[in-house]
């Protein structure tokens, strides 16, 4: 089994080197990734934060396309970003914070491609575990169970119990990916920047928090001098 990363080696996003670094650094900036329980409505807030700060919104249906067609290439996804996005993904197999799937692997190179630019909201598939926490914003997004079973009834026009059904079920498949691949206990709130209770603060608000956590995490970050070590 995997073991929870404890260090970071990738520099500070925003680090532009010393005089002998050649080339862009990665991540240039900000990735959002948001973590949920099933009906909890993460899905909603995610797009919402992507729509507050003009950024990409990859939910999981986009990132299996991606996944299928590879991700695109031109300036905004350079050579560069490539060969960062595989030197991590060996790093996190060197360390052990990787699991042996190659499906999930294949994710895991998608997810960093997509994150080396930045200024990307991504939904599930393990991305903020993934990320280099240096330049990774990871939120986690709950409800209680009552009320997340009453959503999945509605969305999905289920009976109650069938809603239930489906509700613990994808829990459990996503509890145990996220052991399976990356060692980590998914209700452990540790892994996350903050946890937010949608049932408690609503869509709107869990969004706005979170859009206004990433602009000061920026800001902070242009203000910090590069040569002193990343926080977060």
């Amino acid at each position: 089994m995997p073991a929870t990363a404890t260090t970071d080696p990738t520099p500070r996003h925003g680090d532009r080197g010393t005089a002998a670094s050649v080339g862009p650094r990665f991540p240039r900036t900000l990735t959002i990734a948001i973590s949920r329980q099933s009906g909890a409505r993460g899905g909603s807030i995610a797009k919402r934060v992507g729509r507050l700060l003009g950024w990409q919104y990859v939910d999981q249906d986009l990132m299996e396309f991606i996944a299928q067609q590879g991700v695109p290439s031109g300036d905004e996804m350079s050579a560069a970003a490539r060969a960062w996005a595989d030197r991590r993904l060996e790093e996190l197999r060197v360390a052990g914070n990787l699991g042996s799937d190659p499906q999930a692997t294949h994710f895991a190179r998608v997810i960093l491609t997509l994150g080396a630019n930045g200024e990307v909201v991504l939904l599930g598939r393990g991305s903020g575990h993934i990320l280099p926490t240096a330049s990774t914003l990871h939120v986690r997004v709950i409800a209680p169970r009552a009320d997340r079973i009453a959503y999945f009834s509605q969305w999905q026009r289920l009976t109650p119990a069938e809603a239930e059904r489906e509700v613990d079920t994808r829990d459990q498949k996503r509890a145990q990916y996220l052991l399976d691949q990356f060692g980590v206990d998914a209700a452990d709130p540790v892994h996350y920047h903050f946890v937010l209770n949608s049932s408690l603060l609503g869509v709107e608000m869990c969004a706005d928090l979170i859009a206004q956590a990433a602009r000061a995490r920026l800001m902070s970050e242009e203000s910090t001098p590069a040569d002193e070590p990343a926080h977060g």
